[in-house]
């Protein structure tokens, strides 16, 4: 961990140019060409700077308000897309912090931990000792009536203490979701027995435990990705070991040592890139030793994998302390900088394919450690230099090799879906930074489309699956149904999204209400004004269509006889219901 110094900028200077709109689930043959950046058409909100960015699972993207407590949500437009989506409020974190952990949980919360610094004046600030870097907190969307809240979740002082040891704490802390669902974290200087320990946060049960060590003293500064096997690959600080750890033995394995130093002079290094073949490119941070890949043993475990130089970066650029983004399209997006500091930026797009650099955007106002990244489930990608947001529209062919696929769509007793398929998580964790902020994305949203081409996401939560590039294997997802959807009967195409790569649509019919209690003047089938017949429901209902029964006023109960001649679904929400009888 080193002294980052950091200052507001001005916004960034970027050609007006057309946003080419992806249409979802069209893939068309692979093009060379690249994309393109865009400036948010939305005005940003006050005086608010926009730092690290989230993407929940119900479509909405979480932004700080850089290096304090404060956040905004950016919601996308009746389109599905965010380039003049729209602001809104969003609880303020306990704590003000500025790099540290991030991850979205399976159960579609938001944990967080550390930080190494508290306030937007870094440049004058020491960074051990300040409150944040000994703590963590988690964000529960659906809090307070959805309003959202966050409550501490530190960890006991027997694994972090940072009041004993100034230098205890996460501060700019790795952080990674296991297979497990679990959070493995590993401190800057952490205070438990093993040198180089790790800390697990176990969402479940709300606790700590303590695991594996690296036999690095620290995983600062070092970037971690996750294979296809689960486990997480790191070139540790600040030379040529590497090392994987693995969540089903709770161990750190030793790993094939890198054959040059990818560390800069100063200890920084590039992001993690897993490729679509399932090897990993790692950029470096210094001139010599630009990058270098890394290819897992096909016999996985405790066996080593190989490395391989990679492609040399244009120019004499570097990657330090930078964002980086694996596109839908199986392309890279990485930012480099010059090797004497960390502006302009440098965007390019890299074909792994053609083994090719193509130069989309120069940026002279952006600085590496405020910016960052961000996959969204339209397929472009948000990148902030904290006075500004762009967004990157790649050229729209969607990898098919990474599109999800939909196997079954069920009814779940409380009304919400259970969705199967396969490529859920997709083959990437999305953007990538580094030890100073994550933001994975890789888990399934639902997208729900109208004839009209409105489109509204449900919120996905307890998804089976954390892992990467899961081929055939079939994976699971719950997904609450959003409310215009629920409520008032109609046909729409449903997708799953993994990473900006949709899966071919679905047709879903929205329920026709019958609620057997209802004494109102009308009835249309909508939740508000619902049919009082089982009869008046499945008469309306469309062919493989869904009629759910109210059961909020009990007893549910309809002494009806019918013949039922076409396919269809009869579900009982908030109660059972009993008919026939």
């Amino acid at each position: 961990m080193k002294s980052k110094v950091q200052s507001r900028v001005s916004p960034a200077r970027i050609p007006l140019v057309a946003l080419l709109l992806a249409v979802a689930g069209f893939l068309i043959p692979r093009q060379a060409a690249a994309g393109s950046f865009t400036s948010m058409t939305t005005a940003l909100p006050g005086s608010f700077s926009p730092g690290h960015m989230l993407l929940l699972p119900d479509g909405r993207v979480m932004v700080q308000n850089f290096g304090n407590s404060g956040w905004k949500f950016l919601c996308p437009d009746s389109t599905g897309h965010y380039v003049d989506g729209t602001w809104s409020n969003c609880p303020s974190m306990n704590l003000q912090r500025l790099y540290y952990a991030s991850d979205v949980l399976t159960n579609g919360q938001v944990f967080i931990a550390g930080g190494e610094y508290n306030n937007n004046d870094i440049s004058s600030t020491n960074a051990f000792g300040l409150p944040a870097g000994g703590t963590a907190e988690l964000f529960n969307p659906q809090a307070g009536n959805g309003a959202g809240s966050w409550s501490i979740i530190n960890p006991p002082t027997s694994l972090l203490n940072p009041a004993t040891n100034v230098g205890d704490g996460f501060f700019d802390a790795e952080s990674v979701v296991l297979s497990t669902g679990n959070v493995l974290v590993a401190p800057v200087f952490p205070s438990n027995n093993d040198p180089g320990g790790t800390l697990i946060y176990n969402p479940a049960a709300n606790a700590w435990s303590v695991g594996d060590a690296a036999s690095s003293s620290s995983q600062d500064e070092a970037s971690w990705v996750k294979l296809p096997d689960d486990s997480i690959l790191t070139i540790d600080p600040y030379g040529t070991d590497c090392e994987r750890y693995l969540p089903a033995s709770n161990t750190w394995v030793q790993d094939q040592p890198v054959p040059v130093n990818l560390y800069s002079t100063n200890g920084e290094i590039g992001a993690a890139m897993l490729l679509t073949n399932g090897t990993v490119l790692f950029f470096g941070g210094n001139q010599t030793n630009t990058s270098q890949i890394y290819t897992p043993s096909p016999l996985g475990g405790t066996n080593w994998g190989s490395w391989s130089p990679g492609p040399g970066i244009p120019n004499g650029l570097v990657m330090r302390d930078a964002p980086g983004c694996i596109l839908d399209n199986g392309k890279l997006l990485p930012a480099f900088v010059g090797p004497s500091g960390d502006s302009p930026f440098y965007f390019y797009e890299y074909n792994p394919d053609t083994k090719a650099f193509n130069l989309v955007f120069t940026d002279t106002n952006s600085i590496s450690d405020g910016s960052s990244m961000l996959q969204l489930p339209d397929g472009t990608v948000l990148f902030n230099d904290i006075s500004a947001i762009y967004v990157y529209q790649p050229d729209p062919s969607p990898l098919p090799a990474g599109r999800p696929a939909i196997h079954s769509v069920t009814w779940n007793a409380d009304g919400s879906l259970h969705l199967t398929g396969t490529l859920f998580n997709g083959i990437s964790q999305g953007a990538m930074y580094g030890d100073d902020a994550q933001q994975d994305s890789n888990y399934p949203l639902v997208r729900f489309t109208d004839g009209n081409g409105k489109v509204t996401y449900g919120r996905t939560y307890n998804w089976n699956c954390t892992s990467v590039q899961t081929g055939s294997r079939i994976v699971a997802t719950e997904c609450a149904v959003p409310a215009n959807v629920f409520n008032s009967p109609e046909t729409y195409s449903l997708q799953v999204v993994a990473n900006g790569n949709a899966s071919a649509p679905v047709t879903f019919y929205s329920p026709v209400w019958v609620n057997f209690s209802y004494n109102g003047p009308t009835h249309d089938g909508s939740r508000a004004n619902p049919y009082v017949t089982l009869a008046q429901g499945t008469n309306a209902v469309p062919s493989g269509g869904t009629v759910a029964i109210d059961a909020g006023i009990q007893p549910s109960v309809s002494y009806e006889t019918m013949t039922i001649s076409k396919p269809m679904k009869i579900i009982s929400i908030s109660g059972a219901s009993t008919v026939g009888q």
